[in-house]
């Protein structure tokens, strides 16, 4: 049994990680079961390619396919057509494919024309938002998976709305959260911590990337100001892509409490997300962090493809009006923000239930 695992993004290696992980369990009580990890080179960074590594133990990739930069139709094409030379030279018998990233779309369809099936880890998921390109990623992976990994009930409601069968849906858990267990004890103290003089529970944390965000300078600057405006005295620790910062720098955006500073690795990022009071953030994945980690977390979007958070757990979705802001921190400060639950198989053995279910679809 031979399965190819591919990644490109950065969140792409944490999910991987802790699926090579369980099978190298398999391999060690005699399953025959190997893998080649296919890193399509959508994302290349230091923090990917060195520290970011070694953090997470993920062993170098077999493969590279240097798909590098482009627009989305560029990449698309360059990641299709280098994976489809690789399974002609040596094809494998499933294609894993993890997130919503374009290599988890482009591979899936890649693998598919070439007669291998297909398996997603994070089926299901949608934010009904079809200006991310993310969702249209997920969607059109998902019209041609044959087995769908799912995190919650809510992602199986919706392959069942779309058709799929219930014997091709496998509600597994988490597999961010296998991660996240498993080097939760290995957090590493960052720098800015005793550069800023940061104490536990007494700052916040804030992450803004998506485009909607912070490519609108006004939009920018309205939620930079009420974030800056709400905070009392708390010190903000922001860490920014190099394009947002210098966006910030034009609008003139600073303050004495805010540090802006570069962009963490794992271990460093989540040693501040588990000891600050709470998180301002954009992003999808930091959501089930929080949500595991107990961390109040405010997300500034009008959708999210993961409602758990919000319905279960620590995560309270605002919108993008800079007017949401001042409440809900207002909330956070009289001490009534929501406790939350973890969602169920959140348990950090998600990646050894989707293993053990690979081995008997596939014998």
């Amino acid at each position: 049994m031979f399965i190819d695992l591919i990644a490109g993004a950065r969140p792409n290696f944490m999910k991987i990680a802790p699926i090579i992980d369980a099978i190298k369990k398999e391999q060690e009580q005699g399953t025959d079961i190997d893998f080649r990890l296919v890193h399509t080179g959508q994302h290349y960074d230091k923090n990917m390619s060195g520290s970011f590594f070694e953090q997470l133990g993920i062993p170098a990739p077999d493969e590279n396919l240097g798909a590098g930069g482009g627009t989305q139709a560029e990449q698309t094409a360059a990641i299709m057509t280098g994976y489809e030379k690789l399974l002609m030279k040596k094809p494998s018998n499933l294609c894993l494919v993890v997130g919503d990233v374009t290599s988890t779309m482009a591979c899936a369809i890649t693998a598919q024309k070439m007669h291998i099936p297909v398996a997603h880890v994070e089926a299901g998921i949608r934010s009904g938002d079809w200006n991310m390109p993310e969702e249209i990623n997920r969607l059109a992976t998902d019209a041609v998976t044959n087995y769908f990994f799912t995190t919650s009930d809510v992602a199986n409601a919706n392959l069942r709305k779309s058709g799929v069968e219930d014997e091709r849906i496998f509600f597994v858990g988490n597999v961010m959260i296998d991660t996240l267990l498993k080097h939760r004890s290995r957090f590493q103290k960052p720098p800015v911590w005793d550069e800023v003089g940061l104490e536990e529970g007494n700052y916040i944390v804030m992450t803004l990337h998506r485009p909607s965000n912070v490519d609108e300078e006004e939009i920018l600057k309205s939620l930079m100001d009420e974030i800056i405006n709400n905070t009392k005295d708390l010190p903000l620790v922001f860490p920014v892509h190099p394009r947002t910062a210098k966006i910030l720098k034009n609008l003139g955006i600073s303050h004495k409490r805010l540090h802006m500073i570069e962009p963490l690795g794992y271990l460093e990022f989540n040693y501040l997300v588990e000891r600050s009071k709470a998180v301002i953030t954009d992003s999808g994945g930091i959501t089930e962090e929080t949500t595991v980690m107990g961390i109040p977390c405010m997300t500034l979007r009008n959708s999210t493809e993961r409602p758990e958070t919000v319905d279960i757990g620590t995560n309270e979705l605002l919108g993008v009006n800079p007017e949401a802001i001042q409440p809900a921190l207002e909330k956070l400060f009289a001490g009534e923000w929501k406790k939350g639950e973890i969602p169920k198989l959140w348990d950090g053995k998600t990646s050894g239930r989707i293993v053990k279910h690979l081995i008997d679809l596939l014998k």
